[in-house]
């Protein structure tokens, strides 16, 4: 088992735990060293996993899931720690460890009670890390339920504003959806078994040897999708997303924003789309409806906004409905923009939650109304919430540009003209969110000094620049070298586009 690379990722988080639980809450110092050996170790493994699969890619090997491992866990329901990873899994991990080191820096002076902070941030992190691992059902869905646990005491605790209505609403709204899929994953496992064989979670063996009704597709379509969709603030269940982010500590709300939400879209198509193929074609333009809706809606919201995180709350409903939306296309160009704007919306929206939780500890307040002159104030951190609003609003040059064009010209591709109108919809978005986000920049950063108070604030630490320079770079790095990702991706969606090809 430990010669497996993956058990890692979920092991070193754990590690972290032990450690900090051998520190005491007034030694930062030792608080600070666990956290950052940890990240950067998380970090490390995720590049050299990267470079690991690419190569034996190049080198020929067309497995379906790379660096597989399988270990029985509980024998009377055929329940494995399941692991293994195709390309879309390694990005996934990758870009949590990114987000999971920059947030480790961006709460250097978190408090109260830092021990306890990065005990739960790092409980948090090993849900995520597990869940994009599995390719057990049951295991998958544990280490969902790990990821969404801490975040009701990390809000509560150590958040700002309505935190206890924010981690009770959340959590609450989270755990609704689990119950839905919940049921969907039991209906998968009790009719995802060809007569005579024996029941099993791993979806590779569903999908491989099963074929399910097509009357229970329907219904276990719906428990799956609205199970993940809801974590992925598909509309109507949106309305805990802006809340629980404007409420979260600023590490909680890049990796939420940034990293948690994505499990949504990855279930999704890893589960809803892959297993349940003939209802997905026959339901997506249901849920097509739900999360044109999210686009456009959360864009317009993020206009009327006067709070920093509010705005980009809503911004993220916007751009995590676009992922669902590029998904529910049901083609290979949609899907893999889909991904590319899960990488795309993490690193950016995990840079925004950064950028303003540093504003925020130094000027106090978040209210656009309040501030003004941030260039003159603090240059750097004033070029970054530029970078990441043009990211945002889709620059060429920077992710978000090539996420959101391979969607939207993947999306039109479908040749139905009820799908082609909703694109056309969603498309407007990209108006909406420049509104938004020159707005802000014009008012906030680029607008004289409102407060003369705020003229005696100092710019970003090193540690600070740190973190955002991480995120800066994986940006960029996306929006000028995007070949290499869409080949990772296309190839491992090909499994999919196979499943649903064969429903005609």
């Amino acid at each position: 088992m430990f010669s497996n690379i993956l058990i890692w990722f979920v092991i070193v988080p754990v590690l972290m735990m032990a450690g900090l639980a051998c520190c005491s809450n007034s030694n930062m110092k030792a608080i600070r060293g666990v956290m950052v050996a940890g990240s950067v170790v998380l970090l490390a493994m995720s590049i050299w996993l990267v470079v690991d699969f690419l190569g034996l890619r190049a080198a020929g090997d067309t497995s379906e899931m790379l660096f597989q491992g399988s270990w029985m866990w509980y024998a009377p329901l055929n329940i494995h720690l399941a692991v293994g990873v195709d390309g879309i899994s390694v990005l996934m991990l990758l870009l949590s460890s990114i987000i999971v080191f920059a947030g480790s820096f961006a709460s250097w002076k978190i408090n109260p009670l830092p021990k306890n902070f990065f005990l739960w941030f790092c409980l948090l992190s090993t849900g995520v890390f597990g869940f994009f691992i599995s390719i057990d059902m049951f295991t998958m869905f544990m280490f969902y339920e790990v990821a969404l646990i801490p975040m009701y005491l990390l809000i509560g605790v150590w958040g700002t504003g309505r935190k206890e209505y924010a981690a009770m609403k959340l959590t609450l709204m989270l755990m609704g959806g689990s119950a839905f899929l919940m049921l969907g994953l039991l209906g998968i496992y009790w009719h995802g078994t060809p007569e005579g064989g024996v029941h099993t979670w791993n979806i590779l063996e569903i999908s491989h040897n099963a074929s399910i009704d097509p009357s229970w597709q329907t219904l276990l379509f719906c428990f799956t999708f609205v199970g993940f969709g809801v974590l992925g603030a598909m509309f109507p269940f949106h309305t805990w997303s802006p809340v629980g982010h404007a409420c979260a500590p600023t590490a909680v709300s890049m990796l939420h924003a940034g990293v948690l939400m994505k499990l949504g879209g990855y279930g999704c198509f890893r589960i809803a789309i892959f297993l349940l193929p003939a209802a997905a074609q026959e339901l997506s333009w249901i849920f097509i409806i739900m999360t044109g809706i999210s686009v456009v809606y959360g864009a317009f919201c993020a206009c009327v906004q006067n709070d920093l995180k509010y705005i980009n709350a809503y911004s993220s409903v916007s751009h995590c409905g676009m992922v669902l939306f590029a998904i529910l296309m049901l083609n290979e160009t949609a899907m893999t923009g889909g991904i590319l704007q899960m990488l795309s919306h993490g690193l950016m929206t995990a840079l925004f939650f950064a950028l303003i939780g540093m504003i925020y500890g130094r000027t106090h307040t978040r209210d656009i109304r309040e501030m003004g002159g941030m260039m003159q104030i603090m240059p750097y951190l004033g070029v970054c919430y530029m970078i990441a609003g043009f990211a945002s609003l889709g620059l060429p040059g920077l992710s978000g540009f090539v996420a959101e064009m391979t969607i939207f010209f993947g999306s039109f591709e479908h040749s139905d003209l009820f799908y082609r109108i909703f694109v056309i919809l969603a498309c407007s978005s990209i108006v909406t969110t420049a509104v938004y986000i020159l707005r802000v920049v014009g008012k906030v950063i680029m607008g004289p000094v409102y407060n003369e108070h705020h003229r005696e604030l100092t710019d970003a630490e090193w540690w600070e620049r740190l973190a955002t320079v991480t995120l800066i770079v994986c940006l960029a790095g996306i929006g000028f070298f995007p070949n290499w990702l869409n080949e990772t991706i296309r190839t491992s969606f090909m499994p999919i586009i196979d499943a649903l090809n064969s429903v005609f």
